[in-house]
């Protein structure tokens, strides 16, 4: 089991392989990138950690401002595995979760920041020095999402996967992130795949056979981690406050890919045995393509529906995912 435990490391102790990209925020390996990035975890480090954006205060600011819908919070004393309907949740307010982070025992997520203009702006300044060398491997970046993580001492997040291309950047305190192998059938099989995909919940099971297998990193502030696209991980907190901002994007492949579970989610769903996804090119493409006719053809339907309801709107209508 691999399990690295990197300290804090400061500009001043980059190694010559260690290079800021074309902004100020960043500091990425290049070989390393190219190596693991959308394969394995790997650590990168950032300067953010005296960022304005993150004070306490300005966080407060925010969560006032953000639709209800883009914050969820709930008690942090949780197993590692869980039912989200089973999720306690602490009996507080927003605002007064962030004032007594440090005793409440609570976990929370600002999430789509980027719907703050200053946030948008840190966002694409980080994702700009990613740009470079994730063009190459996944091209196409496009639906950047921004996240803020604030929790209490000891708060667990449980086993789940997600969908995007992330980077956790460590703000404030430390965490301990376990991380498994999502490319393995045994971790993560066809159907925890199809059942994700098909919006049924991103929280798994933990199998007792996986529990000592994959990545062990305790994240320090000024550390960020590459987590890989469904790589099932757990978090649990260090002894102090934490703050962490996660920057994702998608790619076009990811779309595809999920297409492809979507649709195997619906056969099986009907009784059929579907072939896993990557068995057949040939399936997997006719199966995109009719799927994105369909859907095509979806939002031209709903893009007259909506012309007619209101014939003097000028925006065009946005695809579902």
């Amino acid at each position: 089991m691999n399990t690295p435990t990197l300290a804090c490391q400061s500009n001043q102790t980059a190694t010559r392989a260690s290079i800021p990209t074309s902004g100020r925020h960043l500091l990425i390996k290049p070989v390393e990138f190219a190596e693991s990035f959308s394969r394995k975890p790997f650590l990168i480090d950032h300067t953010l950690c005296s960022h304005p954006l993150f004070s306490m205060d300005r966080i407060l600011e925010l969560s006032q401002r953000l639709p209800e819908n883009c914050i969820e919070y709930n008690a942090g004393n949780l197993p590692v595995s869980i039912d989200p309907a089973l999720t306690p949740r602490n009996g507080l307010s927003v605002a007064e979760t962030i004032r007594r982070i440090e005793e409440c025992r609570s976990w929370m997520v600002l999430k789509y920041v980027e719907k703050d203009p200053a946030y948008a702006q840190l966002l694409e300044e980080c994702l700009s020095e990613l740009r470079p060398y994730s063009e190459p491997i996944a091209p196409g970046m496009m639906q950047p999402q921004a996240f803020v993580f604030v929790s209490s001492p000891g708060s667990v997040t449980p086993y789940h996967i997600d969908p995007e291309h992330n980077f956790l950047l460590q703000i404030r305190g430390s965490k301990e992130v376990r991380m498994l192998d999502g490319s393995q059938p045994e971790i993560v099989g066809e159907e925890d795949l199809e059942s994700f995909y098909a919006d049924r919940g991103r929280n798994l099971k933990l199998k007792k056979s996986a529990e000592e297998t994959g990545w062990t990193y305790q994240l320090q502030s000024g550390q960020g981690l590459h987590f890989p696209v469904t790589f099932p991980h757990w978090v649990r907190n260090g002894n102090s406050v934490s703050i962490s901002f996660s920057i994702t994007f998608r790619t076009p492949d990811l779309d595809r890919r999920r297409a492809l579970y979507q649709v195997n989610a619906n056969l099986r769903q009907k009784g059929y045995h579907p072939w896993p996804v990557g068995k057949s090119d040939l399936r997997d493409n006719l199966i995109y393509t009719g799927f994105r006719l369909k859907r095509k053809i979806r939002d031209v339907f709903r893009g007259r529906q909506k012309c007619c309801a209101a014939p003097s709107c000028g925006n065009s209508h946005s695809a579902d995912e």
